[in-house]
């Protein structure tokens, strides 16, 4: 059976920036993907109107995710108007509900970014909810089981505090970090906007950055971490540990051995 994944984030571009990587290694392995975000990012510009920026944004996110042969959703709630609320839930549920997934790689509760935090939250509650019969949200039917769920890294590693988050996931991706270079480099219509908000002058080579920092300490040229979420009742098997066995790294570089812990 093909695995089926989803991988939720908030904006276009968050996804690219921080999952693509696994993303490519995962859809080389022939698992079929589902790249979602819950806005289409409609405040990333100060050139256009926000239907605009919308618009090509969606149209960004699609392009790159058709370079690895994924599906592009996004759920068209507001930029910077994400909330764990009942109506956002039950669409997520219902996007669970319909693609199905075994595997769910989502943002992070601990980010620097509102919209991030809040899509940690759906993501967490949705899975949870996607298996509940009575639990009324889109047209397919329940899910037969709750997905294993991932977090994925935030924004440099830390939240919005500056804490260090941990990662019991390293995955080098240093043999596909060409295609994650394309991906996030199909979102140009952010290169003038990452400049004048975030202070960003190449948006590609700050991704590179982030992936060689968290790979520097493993021994391998681009990493990304990932953490997986055990709270009752949701699988503890290292699903994503194992499907990535041969990337997966320690800290002095080499291939660690699966358990069950996945430490």
């Amino acid at each position: 059976m093909t695995l089926r994944v989803l991988a939720l984030h908030a904006h276009p571009d968050d996804l690219e920036t921080f999952a693509a990587g696994a993303l490519t290694l995962l859809a080389k392995a022939g698992a079929t993907i589902v790249m979602a975000t819950l806005t289409a990012g409609e405040c990333g510009s100060t050139a256009n109107s926000p239907e605009i920026t919308g618009a090509v944004r969606r149209g960004e996110a699609a392009t790159a995710a058709r370079l690895i042969g994924a599906h592009y959703r996004c759920l068209g709630a507001p930029d910077l108007g994400v909330f764990n609320d009942a109506p956002t839930r039950r669409a997520v549920v219902a996007l669970l509900r319909e693609v199905r997934p075994d595997l769910v790689l989502a943002a992070p509760m601990a980010d620097y970014h509102p919209d991030h935090e809040a899509v940690g939250r759906l993501a967490r509650d949705a899975c949870f909810a996607a298996s509940v019969p009575a639990y009324v949200a889109g047209e397919a039917p329940p899910l037969p089981a709750i997905p294993h769920l991932y977090w994925i890294d935030p924004v440099g590693g830390r939240d919005a505090d500056g804490r260090a988050t941990p990662a019991d996931l390293v995955v080098d991706i240093s043999s596909v970090i060409t295609e994650k270079r394309q991906m996030l480099a199909a979102h140009k219509s952010q290169a003038d906007w990452l400049r004048q908000q975030h202070g960003i002058e190449d948006f590609v080579a700050a991704m590179e950055v982030q992936s060689a920092r968290r790979g520097a300490p493993y021994g391998v040229a681009f990493a990304e971490g990932y953490r997986q979420y055990r709270g009752h009742p949701f699988p503890r098997e290292p699903l994503l540990q194992t499907l990535l066995g041969p990337y997966r790294v320690d800290r002095q570089g080499s291939p660690p051995s699966v358990d069950a812990s996945g430490g």
